[in-house]
């Protein structure tokens, strides 16, 4: 579980988001950065179990830094509100589709995975996997502990396309999934389950749950 000082250390940058205000609590910092890296720990230690990409990954390969790029950004806010950890086959900076986990709060936690951004060519690919079997693809969909714990793959809004892609036809019986963009899942965690004793268990049946999508996902694009 994460500590109460780690959400609250998080909550105080999102309204103190400056270079100054950090650097003055930097001891906050530290021990909420040991507190969310003794989880990720946690978390691969449990993870490798059932997967064994994930075994050989240490909290270095997938905690992203908590500054921000403000290059090409208006917002200008030098820090991230949040902490997360990318569990994937080589590391946060893998192109495969992965297990993500999101702590921010004030309700806006998740945990998720999945591929989100791919390249063209990629999406390509898995879009043609999906095509050519449908019903493994379905199978995996309609896995009732998956249902009941994801629902669908996420439609939020820029997810899909309003069209069919080119050389699909709309009648395809896997065209609403053909159609998306970005192939993801995610479940929200509230502030009071990122305190609480069983966080790393939702976490890791979550995880479990979704390996079989992550799985199909990354052998459309490995192949």
């Amino acid at each position: 579980m994460l500590h109460t000082k780690t959400l609250q250390f998080l909550t105080k940058l999102k309204k103190n988001n400056s270079r100054e205000w950090f650097n003055e609590h930097r001891n906050e910092y530290d021990a909420a950065k040991e507190n969310f890296i003794e989880l990720v720990n946690q978390i691969l230690s449990q993870a490798g179990q059932f997967d064994q990409d994930i075994a050989v990954l240490t909290y270095k390969d997938c905690i992203f830094r908590i500054n921000r790029d403000v290059r090409f950004s208006k917002n200008k806010d030098p820090y991230k509100n949040n902490m997360a950890a990318y569990f994937v086959k080589g590391g946060k900076k893998s192109w495969l589709a992965g297990y993500y986990f999101h702590c921010e709060p004030g309700g806006k936690s998740f945990i998720g995975g999945g591929l989100y951004g791919g390249e063209p060519d990629q999406i390509k690919k898995v879009r043609q996997e999906i095509d050519y079997n449908w019903e493994a693809f379905k199978g995996i969909l309609n896995n009732k502990t998956f249902k009941k714990t994801f629902g669908d793959l996420s439609r939020e809004e820029g997810m899909s396309l309003i069209r069919e892609p080119k050389g699909y036809d709309k009648d395809n019986p896997a065209i609403d999934y053909i159609k998306l963009k970005n192939f993801i899942v995610s479940v929200p965690i509230s502030d009071e389950e990122l305190i609480d004793k069983k966080l790393i268990k939702k976490i890791i049946t979550c995880f479990a749950t979704m390996q079989p999508l992550l799985h199909f996902l990354n052998r459309a694009m490995e192949d």
